[in-house]
Protein backbone atom coordinates (compact mmCIF):
# COMPACT_ATOMS: atom_id res chain seq x y z
CA UNK A 1 0.00 0.00 0.00
CA UNK A 2 2.85 2.47 0.66
CA UNK A 3 3.53 2.10 -2.92
CA UNK A 4 0.42 3.81 -4.25
CA UNK A 5 1.36 6.87 -1.71
CA UNK A 6 3.31 9.47 -3.41
CA UNK A 7 6.29 10.57 -1.82
CA UNK A 8 5.33 14.28 -1.10
CA UNK A 9 2.33 12.60 0.61
CA UNK A 10 4.41 10.75 3.07
CA UNK A 11 6.39 13.90 4.69
CA UNK A 12 5.17 17.58 4.10
CA UNK A 13 6.07 21.13 5.50
CA UNK A 14 3.73 23.81 6.54
CA UNK A 15 3.70 27.87 6.84
CA UNK A 16 1.19 28.37 10.15
CA UNK A 17 1.61 31.85 9.07
CA UNK A 18 -0.15 30.94 5.94
CA UNK A 19 -1.49 27.55 6.58
CA UNK A 20 0.01 26.13 3.00
CA UNK A 21 1.73 22.90 3.07
CA UNK A 22 4.10 22.36 0.56
CA UNK A 23 3.42 23.54 -3.33
CA UNK A 24 -0.52 22.55 -2.88
CA UNK A 25 -3.50 24.77 -3.58
CA UNK A 26 -5.08 26.47 -1.19
CA UNK A 27 -9.02 26.88 -1.37
CA UNK A 28 -9.44 30.75 -0.13
CA UNK A 29 -12.96 31.81 0.85
CA UNK A 30 -13.92 35.33 0.86
CA UNK A 31 -16.59 37.76 2.44
CA UNK A 32 -18.58 37.50 -0.49
CA UNK A 33 -18.69 33.44 -0.40
CA UNK A 34 -20.11 33.56 3.10
CA UNK A 35 -23.57 34.94 1.86
CA UNK A 36 -26.54 33.61 4.28
CA UNK A 37 -23.78 31.95 6.62
CA UNK A 38 -23.65 35.36 9.19
CA UNK A 39 -26.98 35.90 11.07
CA UNK A 40 -27.05 40.14 10.53
CA UNK A 41 -27.64 40.33 7.08
CA UNK A 42 -27.47 44.12 6.92
CA UNK A 43 -23.90 44.47 8.57
CA UNK A 44 -22.80 41.72 6.06
CA UNK A 45 -24.36 43.41 3.47
CA UNK A 46 -22.87 46.69 4.36
CA UNK A 47 -19.30 44.97 4.88
CA UNK A 48 -19.23 43.51 1.93
CA UNK A 49 -20.01 47.15 0.02
CA UNK A 50 -16.66 48.28 2.12
CA UNK A 51 -14.13 45.43 0.94
CA UNK A 52 -14.56 41.78 0.27
CA UNK A 53 -11.49 40.52 2.82
CA UNK A 54 -10.17 36.99 2.89
CA UNK A 55 -11.56 34.99 6.08
CA UNK A 56 -10.12 31.78 5.67
CA UNK A 57 -7.89 29.51 3.92
CA UNK A 58 -7.17 25.53 3.80
CA UNK A 59 -4.94 23.19 2.28
CA UNK A 60 -5.55 19.66 1.77
CA UNK A 61 -3.17 16.98 1.62
CA UNK A 62 -5.64 13.74 0.38
CA UNK A 63 -3.37 11.23 -0.59
CA UNK A 64 -5.58 8.17 -2.12
CA UNK A 65 -9.42 6.82 -0.84
CA UNK A 66 -10.01 3.34 0.39
CA UNK A 67 -10.14 1.73 3.96
CA UNK A 68 -8.50 2.91 6.54
CA UNK A 69 -6.73 5.88 4.94
CA UNK A 70 -6.71 9.63 6.08
CA UNK A 71 -6.82 12.56 4.87
CA UNK A 72 -5.97 16.31 6.45
CA UNK A 73 -6.17 19.70 5.86
CA UNK A 74 -4.47 23.27 7.34
CA UNK A 75 -6.55 26.01 7.87
CA UNK A 76 -6.02 29.52 8.53
CA UNK A 77 -8.89 31.73 9.83
CA UNK A 78 -8.49 35.46 9.91
CA UNK A 79 -9.75 37.44 13.32
CA UNK A 80 -13.02 39.60 12.39
CA UNK A 81 -16.54 40.41 12.98
CA UNK A 82 -19.76 40.56 10.81
CA UNK A 83 -21.58 43.02 13.38
CA UNK A 84 -21.57 41.26 16.40
CA UNK A 85 -21.06 37.94 15.10
CA UNK A 86 -17.61 36.78 15.14
CA UNK A 87 -15.30 35.52 11.42
CA UNK A 88 -16.32 31.82 10.71
CA UNK A 89 -15.89 29.22 8.14
CA UNK A 90 -18.98 27.96 5.89
CA UNK A 91 -19.37 24.42 8.00
CA UNK A 92 -20.45 21.35 6.56
CA UNK A 93 -21.31 18.08 7.12
CA UNK A 94 -19.45 14.59 6.26
CA UNK A 95 -20.57 13.42 2.85
CA UNK A 96 -20.31 9.75 4.59
CA UNK A 97 -21.96 10.81 8.08
CA UNK A 98 -20.88 8.57 10.34
CA UNK A 99 -16.80 10.01 9.29
CA UNK A 100 -15.44 11.86 12.66
CA UNK A 101 -13.14 14.51 12.29
CA UNK A 102 -10.20 15.97 14.82
CA UNK A 103 -9.22 19.33 14.42
CA UNK A 104 -5.48 20.36 16.51
CA UNK A 105 -5.42 23.66 17.36
CA UNK A 106 -1.41 25.08 16.31
CA UNK A 107 -2.17 29.01 17.11
CA UNK A 108 -4.71 31.65 17.77
CA UNK A 109 -7.83 31.22 19.52
CA UNK A 110 -11.22 30.35 18.61
CA UNK A 111 -14.33 27.78 19.18
CA UNK A 112 -16.17 24.94 17.22
CA UNK A 113 -19.69 25.16 16.77
CA UNK A 114 -20.91 21.55 16.79
CA UNK A 115 -24.51 20.49 15.83
CA UNK A 116 -26.64 17.30 15.72
CA UNK A 117 -30.20 16.62 15.13
CA UNK A 118 -30.59 17.43 19.25
CA UNK A 119 -28.34 19.77 20.33
CA UNK A 120 -25.80 22.92 19.83
CA UNK A 121 -22.56 23.25 21.78
CA UNK A 122 -19.17 24.95 21.47
CA UNK A 123 -15.82 23.50 21.85
CA UNK A 124 -12.57 25.19 22.68
CA UNK A 125 -10.38 24.98 19.48
CA UNK A 126 -6.67 27.03 20.09
CA UNK A 127 -2.93 26.55 20.39
CA UNK A 128 -2.34 23.12 22.47
CA UNK A 129 -5.93 22.05 22.14
CA UNK A 130 -7.77 19.08 20.17
CA UNK A 131 -11.62 19.13 19.36
CA UNK A 132 -13.05 15.30 18.57
CA UNK A 133 -15.98 16.09 15.98
CA UNK A 134 -18.12 12.53 16.31
CA UNK A 135 -19.89 11.39 12.78
CA UNK A 136 -23.61 12.40 11.80
CA UNK A 137 -22.53 16.11 13.30
CA UNK A 138 -21.79 19.72 11.59
CA UNK A 139 -19.57 21.78 12.59
CA UNK A 140 -17.66 25.16 11.93
CA UNK A 141 -15.11 26.71 12.72
CA UNK A 142 -15.24 30.29 14.69
CA UNK A 143 -12.00 32.78 15.33
CA UNK A 144 -13.10 34.65 18.34
CA UNK A 145 -9.40 36.03 18.99
CA UNK A 146 -7.42 39.13 17.60
CA UNK A 147 -5.03 36.79 15.45
CA UNK A 148 -5.47 34.08 13.17
CA UNK A 149 -6.71 30.55 14.03
CA UNK A 150 -4.71 28.08 12.60
CA UNK A 151 -5.61 24.31 12.70
CA UNK A 152 -4.93 20.96 11.40
CA UNK A 153 -8.18 19.19 10.50
CA UNK A 154 -7.68 14.84 10.49
CA UNK A 155 -10.52 12.68 8.81
CA UNK A 156 -11.52 9.19 6.87
CA UNK A 157 -10.51 9.37 3.47
CA UNK A 158 -14.30 8.39 2.33
CA UNK A 159 -15.68 11.55 4.56
CA UNK A 160 -15.82 13.92 2.00
CA UNK A 161 -17.46 16.94 2.56
CA UNK A 162 -21.20 18.28 2.20
CA UNK A 163 -21.46 22.45 2.48
CA UNK A 164 -25.25 21.81 0.51
CA UNK A 165 -27.01 20.40 4.19
CA UNK A 166 -25.63 23.75 6.10
CA UNK A 167 -26.63 26.20 3.07
CA UNK A 168 -30.47 25.25 2.68
CA UNK A 169 -30.94 25.42 6.13
CA UNK A 170 -27.64 26.89 8.18
CA UNK A 171 -26.99 26.25 11.83
CA UNK A 172 -29.44 27.11 14.33
CA UNK A 173 -26.98 28.95 16.66
CA UNK A 174 -24.22 31.70 16.07
CA UNK A 175 -21.50 33.03 18.35
CA UNK A 176 -21.76 36.56 18.86
CA UNK A 177 -19.68 39.10 21.33
CA UNK A 178 -21.67 40.36 24.47
CA UNK A 179 -19.99 41.70 27.23
CA UNK A 180 -16.31 41.53 25.64
CA UNK A 181 -17.04 37.54 25.48
CA UNK A 182 -18.07 35.02 23.40
CA UNK A 183 -21.74 34.12 23.43
CA UNK A 184 -24.14 31.11 22.05
CA UNK A 185 -27.38 32.75 20.72
CA UNK A 186 -30.45 31.61 19.06
CA UNK A 187 -29.96 32.41 15.19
Amino acid sequence: MLNTILPEDLSVTYGLDSARIGSRPMVERRLADLRGCFADEGAYDAALAVANPLLYAVTAVEPSAGDGQLHYGLGILYPGKIGQEYFLTKGHYHSYRPAAEIYVGLSGSGLMLLEDEGESRLATLGKNSCVYVPGHTAHRTINTGDVPLVYLGIYPSNAGHDYGAIASRNFRKIVVERDGAPFLADR
